[in-house]
């Protein structure tokens, strides 16, 4: 939603509430049901609050698309809407600030479904590390898992993010390193669930929803700062076509990825810039591009082997790439150029954010020159260059650029 609704005047009454369907409510919130008439919530909330409900009642179901629900909203002066648990903890209450931000809300809260699990697994969470998967991508996920949170309580969905998809990704990337626990219908004192299993019994089976995870690490995972080329799956076992350790924390340094969100990789081969900017700035979402088509599974071998899921590849001549719906780049590390420097670097100076970074790893003087040529035509500024040598390799000159932020 982009537009905001106008919520002046408006008063919003938020009802945190658990599964259990024989609800307990405070005179105060009995006072507060008692003297409206327009509530609001899901279909699962409407069945729980209704018995508590005056005779005549206007329900607004929450459902998407939400700008409906806002333009119902706006018929009345005061609502009553019934959310789950803690209606700030990624609950509606946020929904209503941010589509509403002049309308005024009355709290009252209960306890969040992840802290119920906690509760039931008497376990203590004040370090625990949170990501909702409800609706929402898996980088916050990625993020967690690479960083290796001791404690990571999921807020799942019942569609792509629902617990055996969550354990097979995490398998899949080598995070055998947890286990889960799981609580179905927390709150509903008939039906309510807990479980704690290792991964690979939740691969395959069904859970009811709604559900959430605790993750709970067994051991530390390795995560080293600049993995040796040796242990990357090359291509064709051709030593000379990865960019060796020194030289990818080199450029990863000049790209200054720490306060970057998007990261686009073109050349990428055997992906080994891809996957150690993954690796120490999971934070990143990453697009990786290659000419060749063995890329492909290059990528997916490296990724799997470091653990750096969320990488997102691409196959093909980069100039014909059609890139118009990815997010802008922050930073570009150029890999490979196939003698299109110039078409390459026009292509990233028009989507490049003010103030970006791209990075060109520089093997020969002709190299050089075709680069230092294609950002002076795109009037890009040449930030830095430097001279390393590894081994008995020919010396190769890192260079940054930068796009003014006019």
């Amino acid at each position: 939603m982009c537009e905001q609704f106008n919520g002046k005047n408006m008063k919003f009454y938020v009802i945190g509430i658990d599964d259990n369907q024989q609800q307990y409510f405070s005179p105060e919130i009995k006072e507060v049901i008692s003297a409206h008439t327009v509530f609001s919530g899901g279909a699962r909330h409407h069945e729980i609050a209704e018995p508590f409900l005056p005779q005549e009642y206007i329900w607004i179901d929450i459902v998407v698309p939400l700008k409906n629900v806002f333009q119902q909203y706006q018929s009345y002066d005061e609502i009553v809407v019934f959310a789950s648990g803690d209606p700030l903890f990624f609950g509606f209450a946020n929904t209503i600030q941010r589509e509403m931000p002049e309308a005024e809300i009355m709290l009252y809260p209960s306890f969040n479904s992840l802290q119920m699990l906690a509760h039931r697994l008497v376990l203590p969470y004040q370090d625990m590390h949170i990501v909702s998967l409800t609706g929402r991508p898996w980088l916050k996920f990625d993020q967690a898992l690479i960083e290796g949170q001791s404690k990571i309580g999921v807020l799942t969905d019942n569609k792509e993010h629902i617990p055996w998809a969550i354990a097979e990704r995490m398998l899949e990337y080598g995070y055998d390193n947890y286990i889960m626990n799981i609580g179905e219908l927390l709150g509903n004192k008939e039906k309510e669930r807990v479980s704690t299993l290792e991964l690979k019994d939740v691969v395959g089976k069904t859970f009811q929803f709604p559900n959430n995870l605790i993750l709970i690490k067994t051991k530390t995972r390795n995560r080293p700062f600049g993995i040796p080329e040796s242990d990357f799956h090359l291509l064709n076992g051709r030593a000379k076509m990865i960019t060796k350790m020194p030289i990818r924390l080199l450029s990863l340094s000049m790209l200054d990825l720490r306060d970057k969100s998007v990261f686009w990789d073109v050349g990428f081969c055997t992906g080994s810039v891809s996957v150690e900017a993954k690796m120490q700035f999971p934070h990143l979402e990453v697009f990786a591009f290659e000419q060749r088509s063995e890329g492909t599974e290059l990528m997916q071998n490296n990724a799997r082997r470091f653990g750096t899921p969320g990488i997102t590849s691409f196959i093909g001549d980069f100039t014909q790439s059609d890139t118009s719906g990815l997010p802008s780049p922050n930073a570009v590390f150029i890999g490979g150029h196939g003698g299109k420097m110039n078409e390459i670097v026009t292509k990233l100076t028009e989507v490049l954010t003010p103030n970006g970074i791209i990075v060109f790893n520089s093997v020969s003087d002709e190299s050089r020159n075709m680069f230092l040529d294609a950002i002076e035509n795109n009037g890009l500024k040449l930030e830095q260059s430097i001279t390393i040598k590894v081994d008995d390799f020919n010396a190769i000159d890192v260079m940054k650029a930068r796009k003014s932020l006019n």
